[in-house]
C-alpha cells in the first residue's frame, strides 16, 4: 500500500508542471510607459524602450509568475533633454541602478483569464509590492512565428517616492501611473 502511495505521489509531482508553459517577453511588442504629473498643469508620459524577461503561466491549475527586466537606459519622454535629465542622479540614476524589475509571484484568474499579477516592483535598489490589473488578455497562434503568443494590457498605481525618486516633490505629485503593453511567444 505505501508503495503505490509513494508512486502514486511520484505520478502527481513529475506530470503537475506540464501544464504550466512558459513565454518569452518579445522585446519589439513590450513598452512598460508611465503618466506622472507636471506640476499640476500637465502630464508628462514616458516609456522604456528594452525590456525583457519570462512569464510562466499554468492555465488549468490557475497559477503563474512574472519575471520582468527593464532596461532604464531606454527611458524615453520623446524629448531628448528630459531624456537626460531624468537619466541622472535626480531621478532614474540609470548609472547606479541600471535596471528594474518586476517580479510577479502570483496570478489571479476570473475563471479561466488571468486578471492580476501580485508582485514587487525594484526601481532605485528599493523592493516595494505592486499589484498589476489584467485589462486585456488574449492568446493566439502568432502568424509570423507559428507558435502560441500572449498579450496583454495591465496597468498599476504606485508613489514614485516609495522608491526614493523624490524629485521636485511637492510641486510634481508623487503619484505614477503604470501601463504596460506586453506580447510573449511560447518558449520551445
Amino acid at each position: 500500500m505505501k508503495i503505490a502511495k509513494l508512486i502514486a505521489a511520484a505520478l502527481l509531482i513529475s506530470t503537475a508542471p506540464a501544464f504550466a508553459q512558459t513565454y518569452n517577453i518579445e522585446p519589439n511588442h513590450t513598452y512598460p510607459s508611465f503618466e506622472a504629473d507636471h506640476m499640476g498643469i500637465s502630464v508628462w508620459r514616458g516609456k522604456f524602450n528594452k525590456t525583457s524577461g519570462k512569464i510562466v503561466l499554468d492555465r488549468a491549475a490557475k497559477t503563474g509568475t512574472v519575471d520582468i527586466t527593464i532596461d532604464a537606459s531606454s527611458l524615453d519622454f520623446g524629448h531628448e533633454k528630459m531624456n537626460e535629465h531624468a537619466k541622472g542622479k535626480d531621478m532614474f540614476n540609470v548609472a547606479q541602478f541600471p535596471t528594474a524589475t518586476y517580479k510577479g509571484t502570483s496570478i489571479k484568474f476570473n475563471g479561466d483569464t488571468p486578471v492580476a499579477v501580485i508582485g514587487e516592483l525594484t526601481m532605485l535598489g528599493v523592493t516595494k509590492p505592486v499589484t498589476l490589473t489584467i485589462n486585456k488578455f488574449k492568446c493566439i497562434e502568432h502568424p509570423m512565428f507559428k507558435k502560441e503568443a500572449c498579450g496583454a494590457d495591465a496597468t498599476a498605481e504606485f508613489k514614485r517616492t516609495d522608491f526614493g525618486l523624490n524629485y521636485g516633490t511637492p510641486r510634481f505629485a508623487p503619484e505614477v501611473k503604470l501601463a504596460i503593453q506586453v506580447e510573449a511567444i511560447k518558449a520551445d
